[in-house]
């Protein structure tokens, strides 16, 4: 059948009608608020490539920790930047270092928001790259363990969930090996699985203090063109015993969201990352597009490509939004 007896503008006519027909749903329980933590006392710093965002002191970080959880948002996700860096790394995996101190803080406030730890190097080494390096080049094997190192401290500090983000082979099983002989069996991983070598993380180096003092990290990091081998990445993660998987960015890999949704039934997570949000934000501040309404639909792009939770500057924004 078709026009006149088929008239698709039917179940568009009101709100009512478009809610009880939407096929994707965007809620404040999709969303994870990514957070930036510091040393010293009193500390709200802007971070000027990414309005609206800020790096905070542990005592402010908890403030800010209210304020999330008052809005209905179930989880965050922490990272660290040290007073000192050095060529290991140390303050990743040091059980006094800051994210140990945040995550204690933040669980002893609020018991029941979700605490995440990315699990990296690049923002605790001199040199700005995601593990120890031989020759200028990341070795992977002796990476992995302070990974694994870092994880555990941050489980000891009180943190739900750890997130390795550096792209090392076998980092997940390490990491899984070392928090089960430790006792955290019971302390699920998000491996970021798919996280490509991108050009839209410039804003989050601002924020952290991590870009590499030489070369790039396409060494590790997965090469834009390719999807296939983001399914043998999700794979690979599976074995070595990932809880959650994820695909960063979003935006332009839509397309490997669907895949890995479609390939695995693992929770699926997308970072909608800094240079995707400070985009919406640059246009919003020049008039050219309706921030709210482009932000929500972004997200909700996201979600319909197969995402079950997204990790999202906006989601203090979001959430406001979605609470009306």
């Amino acid at each position: 059948m078709s026009f006149p007896l088929v008239r698709m503008r039917r179940l568009r006519r009101t709100p009512a009608l478009r809610d009880m027909v939407a096929e994707t749903t965007l809620g404040v329980n999709d969303l994870i608020y990514p957070m930036f933590v510091v040393e010293g006392q009193n500390l709200v710093q802007p971070v000027p490539s990414m309005p609206g965002i800020d790096r905070f002191s542990v005592d402010k970080l908890v403030e800010e920790c209210r304020a999330v959880a008052g809005l209905g948002i179930p989880a965050i996700i922490l990272f660290g930047i040290p007073d000192k860096k050095d060529p290991l790394g140390r303050g990743a995996y040091d059980p006094k270092g800051i994210i140990p101190r945040a995550v204690s803080a933040v669980k002893k406030a609020l018991p029941e928001l979700v605490v995440i730890c990315d699990v990296c190097m690049c923002e605790y080494t001199d040199h700005g790259h995601c593990g120890i390096l031989d020759n200028q080049d990341v070795h992977n094997d002796a990476t992995i363990e302070l990974l694994a190192k870092a994880s555990l401290a941050y489980v000891k500090a009180g943190a739900d969930l750890v997130a390795p983000s550096d792209m090392m082979d076998g980092r997940v099983l390490e990491i899984r090996e070392t928090l089960d002989e430790a006792g955290f069996d019971h302390i699920p991983i998000m491996s970021y699985a798919a996280k490509y070598a991108s050009a839209f993380y410039g804003p989050f180096r601002d924020a952290a203090e991590s870009t590499p003092a030489f070369g790039d990290r396409r060494a590790y990091q997965m090469d834009p063109r390719n999807v296939r081998e983001a399914l043998r990445e999700c794979e690979l993660d599976v074995i070595e015993g990932a809880d959650m998987l994820m695909v960063k960015p979003a935006l332009p890999y839509l397309d490997v969201i669907a895949k890995v949704r479609e390939e695995f039934d693992l929770p699926l997570a997308a970072y909608n990352v800094s240079g995707e949000y400070a985009m919406l934000k640059a246009a919003a501040a020049n008039g050219w597009l309706d921030y709210d309404r482009v932000m929500l639909e972004t997200l909700t792009g996201i979600k319909r490509a197969g995402a079950d939770l997204i990790l999202t500057y906006h989601a203090k924004e979001a959430a406001a939004l979605l609470n009306k």
